[in-house]
C-alpha cells in the first residue's frame, strides 16, 4: 500500500510542479495547493499504519499509536489552507489593478 501511496505522492508532485511552472497565475496558486496535498500524504505515508491502543498511559498496557502524523498533518492543512487563501487574495487584487493574471505581462519588461 506504501508504494501505491508512493507512485500517487510522485503524481502529485510532478502535477504541482508543471502547474507551479505555469505563466498563469491562478495555476501556480493552484501548483501550490496540490503541492501542499502532496506533502500532507507524504507525511501520511511516512508514518505508517502503526496499530495499538491510544496514548493513554493510564488505561493499558501495550504498543501504543504514535500521534504526531496526525498532529503534523492537522498543522500543515490549516497553513497550506491560510498561505492559499491569502494568495488567492494577493492574485484577485493584481488582477483587478494590473488587468492581467500573466506572469510575463507583470514582470514589466520585454522579451529580448
Amino acid at each position: 500500500m506504501e508504494s501505491l501511496m508512493m507512485i500517487l505522492i510522485g503524481v502529485l508532485v510532478t502535477v504541482g510542479t508543471y502547474l507551479v511552472l505555469s505563466r498563469n497565475l491562478i495555476r501556480v496558486i493552484l501548483g501550490t495547493a496540490v503541492l501542499s496535498h502532496a506533502v500532507h500524504l507524504l507525511i501520511l505515508t511516512v508514518g505508517g499504519l502503526k496499530k495499538g491502543a491510544v496514548p493513554i498511559l493510564s488505561q493499558s498496557q501495550g504498543p501504543f499509536t504514535d500521534a504526531l502524523p496526525q498532529a503534523l498533518i492537522l498543522t500543515a492543512i490549516v497553513i497550506s489552507f491560510a498561505t492559499t487563501a491569502f494568495l488567492l487574495v494577493l492574485a484577485y487584487r493584481t488582477y483587478k489593478t494590473n488587468g492581467s493574471d500573466d506572469l510575463q505581462e507583470l514582470r514589466g519588461m520585454s522579451d529580448e
